[in-house]
């Protein structure tokens, strides 16, 4: 591949390099440091003058601290007169804020679009957004991968009979459809009320049948895992087999480790959109590597062919 370089922001090192293994390249050379006043400061090693510049990053906490390094280093890839400068977010931050739901509250998602922009991004690359209409929010190509076909690939492998595959929430139910599809297997969902005043929602039921049968719960991501646990307890009250969950994004903040250790959960399969660093790496949950859907899209951009058949990686 000619007239590409690839950089990785500090904490994707690992990401970067599985990408550039896949395509046959090598690393890009840049350096990042902290000057003593807290101040970051970048710098590209080598000549991406007139070159194709991917520059990625991940969204491991602190998420702010990610989002200037991302900022400054495409502003150096600009200020070095590279040709375009697409920006790989296999998580994209702050995604959740992706409406004004409540009174004086910002789109966040929308102002990290207009923000990248500004910088002098011509191209993003990100994964399972919260809301696929954050894609909207950019007025240059913003590309949206998936780990579905990872997730259902792995469960596949695993040759689980008895299957049902469950919807956390009625909101979740069109997605749990189209595993059910891929699986050929019935679904259910759970149904979830509001208690007293403090807006929190409580798992009461389930519509559909789980008794003795291996239930899995797909999301596009897990942060705390407190709604998780609320669908895993009423599954295991209704007689589930056993429970399985799998997401694209394990964010996994606060108590969600401690949770998931001591729930039923068999196993929890995530990708490795966010690094999952040692202190949260526990037996119960198995991690994928995302990266080479990452090096495939990087490849089939940089040739100028569709990324249609992406979403269904089995005919690649």
């Amino acid at each position: 591949m000619r007239n590409i370089k690839i950089f990785a922001c500090p904490t994707a090192e690992n990401f970067t390099k599985e990408i550039c293994d896949y395509l046959g390249i090598e690393v890009g050379k840049i350096n990042h440091m902290k000057f003593k006043n807290d101040n970051n400061f970048v710098q590209i090693l080598e000549t991406v003058r007139q070159k194709d510049v991917y520059i990625i990053q991940t969204t491991q906490p602190p998420v702010n601290e990610r989002i200037m390094e991302l900022l400054i280093t495409i502003d150096a890839a600009k200020r070095a007169s590279a040709k375009n400068i697409n920006v790989v977010l296999p998580y994209f931050p702050y995604s959740r804020s992706d409406k004004k739901d409540q009174s004086r509250v910002p789109i966040t998602a929308k102002l990290m679009a207009q923000i990248l922009e500004a910088a002098g991004t011509t191209r993003v690359i990100t994964c399972d957004l919260h809301n696929p209409a954050i894609q909207a929010y950019f007025n240059v190509n913003c590309d949206r991968l998936t780990g579905e076909y990872l997730l259902e690939t792995y469960f596949k492998e695993k040759n689980l009979d008895n299957m049902v595959i469950v919807a956390t929430d009625a909101g979740s139910s069109k997605k749990a459809y189209k595993y059910s599809e891929y699986f050929k297997c019935p679904i259910a969902l759970v149904d979830k009320r509001r208690e007293g005043n403090d807006d929190r929602a409580i798992a009461s039921t389930i519509i559909g049948d789980v008794k003795d049968k291996n239930a899995i719960i797909f999301d596009d991501e897990i942060d705390t895992a407190g709604s998780m646990m609320e669908t895993v307890k009423v599954l295991n009250r209704f007689g589930a087999k056993n429970i399985y969950a799998g997401c694209t994004h394990g964010v996994l903040s606060g108590p969600a480790i401690e949770r998931i250790k001591n729930s039923e959960i068999k196993e929890l399969v995530i990708t490795n959109t966010i690094p999952l660093p040692k202190e949260k790496q526990i037996d119960k949950i198995k991690v994928l590597s995302i990266a080479p859907v990452f090096a495939e899209a990087i490849k089939r951009i940089h040739n100028e062919e569709p990324l249609g058949e992406m979403y269904r990686m089995d005919k690649i």
